[in-house]
């Protein structure tokens, strides 16, 4: 009897044990469900640093850079091959493009090189395919010279926009990297340049100097319209059209338009666009734009 009353006990403590497992609506069964749902989860994205967020907008803007230059490239050669001011103006546009255009890559292939390494491989990877296809652009345009205009305008401005043009982005490109790494992703919405609508000008730094405004006065040129000045090289004047001026013994016809100031001489064509640029002609004498805008020139000519 004692026995059998052991055995009695036991096997109801096993039925209770079983029933316990196998229910459905126990507190750690609640507890386990509970912790399989917060694992499903998933993991919250770090915030990426600040050098990640800067080199993303860098990346950003010199891609924006290089759109504009492919647009601006390929709207100065429509223009240049829709002129019908004659041979001299066209050649002069086509002068200014082949003047500007290499240092405007050139500026491109600085900003790319100066990129230190993301530290995520497969944007490093794109900037490196980056800077490769811009160095060669610039190697190639290493040896084409503002005077082949004189030959072949529109065809010299022809073969430049190609290698221009040719500097489409390699794939994948940043914006579908950022589909693949959460914290490029992240990166990329935080950094400015990389919203939608940013222009270079949104990124001046705050204490830089204002651009010249070209609509605003000429400011007052030290020798006002008198050319003569010019004669030992060093002057400031004012042309609101044309002038000749000889210059330390050099002669300069100087044509001013709404968008640019033209400088000719027996064997060159300069042409430069705003305030700031500069003309050489040779060892002897410098010319600089002092101001420019639509009702002329302040000009400054200085001896090297």
């Amino acid at each position: 009897m004692s026995k059998r009353g052991s055995v009695a006990v036991v096997a109801a403590g096993l039925v209770l044990a079983v029933g316990g497992c196998g229910g459905g609506g126990g507190a750690d069964d609640k507890a386990d469900a509970s912790a399989g749902k917060v694992s499903a989860e998933p993991t919250p994205t770090r915030t990426p640093s600040e050098q990640l967020v800067q080199w993303v907008g860098d990346m950003c803007e010199s891609t924006i850079a290089i759109e504009n230059l492919r647009t601006e490239s390929a709207a100065d050669l429509k223009e240049i091959r829709n002129s019908d001011d004659g041979e001299l103006p066209t050649q002069s546009l086509a002068v200014g493009y082949l003047a500007g255009t290499p240092s405007s890559v050139e500026d491109v292939e600085s900003d790319l090189d100066d990129l230190a390494p993301s530290g995520v491989p497969a944007a490093d990877r794109l900037h490196d395919a980056w800077l490769k296809k811009v160095q060669g652009v610039v190697t190639d345009l290493d040896g084409i010279s503002p005077s082949a205009a004189f030959d072949d305008a529109e065809g010299s401005v022809t073969g430049v926009d190609k290698l221009v043009q040719s500097l489409t982005s390699p794939q994948p490109d940043l914006l579908a990297l950022t589909k693949k790494d959460p914290q490029l992703a992240a990166a990329y919405q935080r950094a400015k340049q990389c919203a939608p609508g940013w222009t270079p000008d949104e990124g001046a730094e705050e204490g830089d100097s204002p651009a010249p405004d070209p609509t605003g006065p000429l400011p007052k040129a030290a020798d006002g319209r008198n050319t003569g000045a010019c004669s030992d090289g060093e002057c400031e004047i004012l042309v609101t059209s044309t002038a000749d001026i000889t210059a330390n013994g050099t002669s300069v016809h100087v044509s001013v338009g709404d968008d640019y100031v033209t400088f000719q001489t027996a064997g060159t064509l300069m042409q430069l666009g705003g305030a700031g640029g500069e003309a050489g002609f040779g060892d002897t004498l410098k010319a600089t734009v002092v101001a420019h805008n639509k009702d002329g020139a302040v000009l400054k000519f200085t001896t090297p």
